[in-house]
């Protein structure tokens, strides 16, 4: 009998060995992955751990690729019922409001960060990894990662790049948040610009000398 139990303990302590050794190196595969790196963001934002936070988000390229939504959005909201030709060309004259797009679009940056991980506040971080298929749509293709919501309440797009062992969020798609911004900025854009009065949206947005800018606005409506 005493024969009998050790040879289970044996083959259960073999059992227990292997599997703490596959838990293991599953662990060490998905610390490669976009979704661990994503967790690793969403416990640092939740933490207050900004150093962590800014290596694993590229804030440049998260502006770049936003400032479109928001000029897409502003134009959806102020240039109904102007010729697409001229809405193309007034964007192109408001590119000097460029860098005030870019500050406002920055300073929402965290704030976004924070609204789209404070849902996550009450989940393990193991959780958040092993998990994250049930709520999150992942694609990997090469060195590049897009991450989609598969909740409809909670719809947001993440665009991921791998950096050393690392994924960097270089862009995210929030339609909301774009909307709020080109309703804070857009209507100065395309309203001042449609009207050639392009110094008031300067010195609302605080933007220096716009000379140049004007006469370019006044050459569209001539």
């Amino acid at each position: 009998m005493r024969k009998r139990l050790l040879i289970i303990a044996i083959v259960l302590g073999f059992v227990a060995s292997g599997c703490g050794v596959g838990s293991y190196l599953y662990w060490q595969r998905l610390k490669a992955t976009p979704q661990y790196s994503l967790a690793l963001l969403i416990d640092a934002a939740r933490r207050g751990d900004q150093p962590i936070v800014d290596e694993l988000v590229d804030s440049d390229a998260m502006v770049d690729d936003f400032v479109p939504q928001i000029i897409e959005k502003a134009v959806e909201l102020y240039g109904r019922g102007l010729p697409p030709s001229l809405v193309s060309r007034i964007t192109s004259v408001a590119a000097p409001l460029m860098p005030a797009i870019r500050e406002r679009a920055r300073s929402e940056l965290p704030n976004l960060i924070r609204k789209e991980t404070a849902r996550f506040e009450g989940v393990p971080f193991a959780a958040m990894v092993i998990g994250a298929d049930r709520y999150l749509d992942i694609v990997v293709d090469g060195e590049d990662a897009t991450i989609r919501s598969k909740l409809p309440r909670h719809s947001f797009e993440v665009r991921m790049r791998r950096v050393g062992s690392r994924w960097q969020i270089v862009g995210i798609r929030d339609a909301q948040l774009a909307t709020r911004v080109a309703q804070a900025i857009g209507q100065q854009i395309i309203g001042a610009a449609s009207k050639g009065d392009l110094r008031q949206a300067a010195n609302e947005l605080g933007i220096g000398d716009f000379k140049d800018m004007i006469r370019e606005a006044e050459k569209i409506f001539e």
